[in-house]
C-alpha cells in the first residue's frame, strides 16, 4: 500500500549529523511515510549510517555532488505519494512534526502548495531559525523570525514561501512546477520554487506546531564557492521570474542590493564570477520568460506586493565603513 508521505533527505558527508535526523524520524507519531535518502557523493560513512539507522529507507547514491536541488528532485521523482516532505540532514524534528504538517495540509485548500515548519536553533530551541522565507526588492531572501523568541510565533498564517530544509509539499504542486530548478545547485532554490508557485496562484502557510531543531551551515562548501553561487542565484531568481516592468520599476532597489552584497561578502572575485556566470544562462532565461510570463495568474500589482520593500540588513553606508576599517 502506498504511504501518504515521502520524506526526502539530501545528504553530503553528513555522518556527524545524520543519525539524529534518522532517529527523530523513527520516533514520529505519524507513521504513514516512506523515506528516500539521496547521497550526493559522500566520502564519509553516511551511506552505512543510513543502512544502520534507517534500514527501511530507500537510498539513492551518486558518485559526485550534484547539489541540493538535483538531490531533492530525484527523491520527488521517485515518490508516488500524495505529499512530499523535505528535510535537511542537520535537522531533528519533534515527534509530532509530521503529524502536524499532514493534518494542516489535509485541512487546507487545494491552492496551498506547501507548508513551512517552525525551525528552531539546535543550540537554543527557544530561538527561531526560520518560520518561512521572504524576498525583498533588493533581491535579498530572509528567514522569517530568525533570532527572535519562538514564543512570538505561535500562530499560523500565510507566508511568502517555505524553507525547504523542513517543509511539506503537495506532490501535484511539485509536478506541475517541475520541481526545483537544478541550475541553482544550492541556495535560493526553495525561494525560486516558492516564487514560481505564487506566480501560478499557489499559497503557502506556516504551521507553528510543526517544530524542527536545525543546526544550520552544514553544506560545507568553501566560502568563495558559496559567494559565487548565492550571487549568481540571486540574479537568476529575479531575472527568470519577475515581469520586466517590475524589474525596471525597482531597478534602483535591485542595484542597491547587488552593491550591498558585493561589499558584504568581502569576496569580490567570487562575487564577480557569480555575476559573470549568469551570462551563459541569459538565452535560456529569455526563452523561459516567453513561455511563462504570458501565463501568470497574478496582476502586476499582486506580484509587486509579494516582495517586501526593504531588506533586513544594516544600511549600505554603515556596511561600507565597517568594510574599509578591516
Amino acid at each position: 500500500m502506498t504511504p501518504k508521505v515521502t520524506i526526502v533527505i539530501p545528504v553530503w558527508n553528513g555522518a556527524a549529523l545524520l543519525v539524529a535526523c534518522l532517529d527523530a524520524l523513527a520516533a514520529q507519531s505519524f507513521r504513514d511515510f516512506a523515506v528516500f535518502v539521496v547521497d550526493n557523493g559522500s566520502t564519509d560513512n553516511s551511506r552505512a549510517l543510513v543502512a544502520q539507522h534507517a534500514p527501511q529507507a530507500a537510498l539513492i547514491a551518486w558518485e559526485r555532488n550534484r547539489g541540493f536541488a538535483a538531490a531533492v528532485n530525484a527523491g520527488i521523482r521517485a515518490s508516488r505519494t500524495e505529499y512530499v516532505a523535505l528535510l535537511n540532514m542537520d535537522t531533528s524534528p519533534r515527534p509530532d512534526w509530521l503529524a502536524n504538517l499532514v493534518q494542516a495540509m489535509d485541512k487546507s485548500a487545494p491552492d496551498v502548495g506547501g507548508l513551512a515548519s517552525k525551525m528552531l536553533l539546535m543550540t537554543d530551541p527557544a530561538v527561531v531559525d526560520d518560520c518561512g522565507d521572504s524576498l525583498s526588492w533588493q533581491g535579498a531572501a530572509a528567514k522569517r523570525g530568525h533570532g527572535r523568541s519562538a514564543a512570538e510565533f505561535e500562530s499560523g498564517g500565510e507566508i511568502f514561501s517555505p524553507c525547504a530544509g523542513a517543509a511539506l509539499y503537495r506532490k501535484s504542486f511539485l509536478d506541475e512546477l517541475g520541481g526545483f530548478d537544478e541550475r541553482f545547485f544550492a541556495y535560493l532554490e526553495d525561494v525560486d520554487l516558492g516564487l514560481r508557485g505564487r506566480l501560478h496562484g499557489y499559497h503557502y502557510h506556516f504551521v507553528p506546531m510543526a517544530e524542527v531543531l536545525h543546526q544550520g551551515h552544514a553544506s560545507g562548501l568553501p566560502q568563495a564557492r558559496y559567494v559565487r553561487l548565492i550571487t549568481r542565484n540571486r540574479i537568476l531568481l529575479l531575472l527568470k521570474n519577475l515581469p520586466v516592468r517590475l524589474l525596471i520599476r525597482h531597478a534602483a532597489s535591485l542595484l542597491y542590493g547587488q552593491i550591498y552584497f558585493f561589499i558584504a561578502y568581502r569576496r569580490p572575485l567570487a562575487a564577480l564570477a557569480g555575476y559573470l556566470s549568469v551570462l551563459p544562462l541569459l538565452p535560456h532565461i529569455v526563452r523561459e520568460r516567453r513561455a511563462v510570463q504570458p501565463n501568470l495568474k497574478l496582476t502586476l500589482a499582486q506580484v509587486e506586493h509579494l516582495l517586501t520593500p526593504t531588506m533586513n540588513e544594516p544600511p549600505l553606508r554603515e556596511l561600507a565603513r565597517t568594510w574599509w576599517r578591516l
